[in-house]
């Protein structure tokens, strides 16, 4: 764990490297490293607005290949950065979107901003604004997936297993007649049981944790909050297809974190895959798993077929 309990942001190196959807980039990533920004096939979006906070705007980008005529699934990225800090600008997949699909990177309050639930509201405004503007932007409103990094890979997590539970689904930014559910989710090195992650005494009754912060108040005195944060409590055979990578030595959040949510699904029956792969946190995917991600997505993001 970081000074503050937690984890500190996630260099801009680790995110570039996560992944890429089909196989050849996938392969040329990982064998010659990472390349920033956005190729010329790809036009953006940005800074629109999905909902507003009082004065504030909540804002995401939508990044498209250039000429696209057919409706595009979509993948939301969800930054980490301890719930504490992160953007969504630059987005470390909006080359992804040449592969055929709408990449949305997303902006959510932080936690010197709001206390949980607020993020997860956030986040699924921004996916009814996408399925109410669908037409607007040439999206497939029925193929939206998640993916997660750290403190975003929470939120993905929770995304991906609180459709239909009425506490949790907010009404940021209205559009309350469009599902906030989503059809796949990948959530790397995520917390999933928030009180199990915060162990030393003194970090639990600190107010100056990232993860007090997040709550509103030293773990201790906010465990009735943290229980509703832990996408582990959640699982259930309506819960997303899931993927899961962790690192085997991740020294601010444990690969643990990520075995309770693997089991907690398989055990509800949920489609579930769990990949502990070399390192620490912000991991690369090896080609083996890099390849899973991909076929992840392929089947149950982009040819899969329209939800009943």
């Amino acid at each position: 764990m970081g000074k503050n309990g937690w984890c500190p942001t996630i260099s801009m190196r680790n995110r570039l490297c996560l992944f890429r959807l089909a196989p050849a980039f996938l392969l040329a990533l990982l064998a010659g490293g990472c390349v920033p920004g956005v190729p010329k096939s790809v036009k953006c979006d940005a800074n629109l607005e999905y909902a507003r906070i009082g004065s504030e705007p909540l804002l995401l980008d939508i990044y498209e290949p250039k000429g696209a005529t057919n409706k595009l699934p979509v993948l939301i990225y969800i930054h980490g950065g301890s719930w504490a800090s992160g953007s969504k600008d630059p987005c470390p997949i909006a080359f992804i979107a040449t592969q055929h699909l709408a990449i949305v990177s997303i902006n959510y309050r932080l936690s010197n901003e709001a206390h949980y639930p607020a993020q997860l509201y956030d986040c699924k405004g921004a996916v009814r604004w996408l399925r109410a503007n669908a037409d607007k932007y040439n999206l497939d409103a029925a193929h939206i997936g998640l993916a997660g990094v750290s403190a975003g890979g929470h939120l993905a997590a929770l995304m991906g297993t609180t459709a239909g539970v009425a506490e949790l689904e907010g009404d940021v930014g209205g559009n309350l007649d469009q599902s906030s559910r989503v059809q796949a989710v990948c959530a790397f090195y995520p917390p999933t049981d928030l009180d199990k992650l915060v162990n030393k005494p003194e970090l639990r009754r600190s107010s100056e944790t990232e993860v007090a912060k997040f709550l509103g108040g030293p773990l201790e005195s906010k465990l009735d909050v943290a229980a509703l944060a832990n996408p582990v409590r959640y699982a259930s055979s309506n819960s997303a297809p899931f993927f899961i990578m962790h690192g085997a030595k991740d020294p601010l959040v444990s690969v643990e974190q990520s075995r309770l949510l693997y089991e907690a699904l398989k055990k509800a029956g949920a489609k579930v895959q769990f990949e502990v792969v070399p390192g620490g946190h912000g991991i690369i995917a090896p080609p083996r798993v890099a390849k899973e991600i991909y076929q992840f997505y392929q089947t149950y993001l982009v040819t899969a077929p329209p939800p009943a």
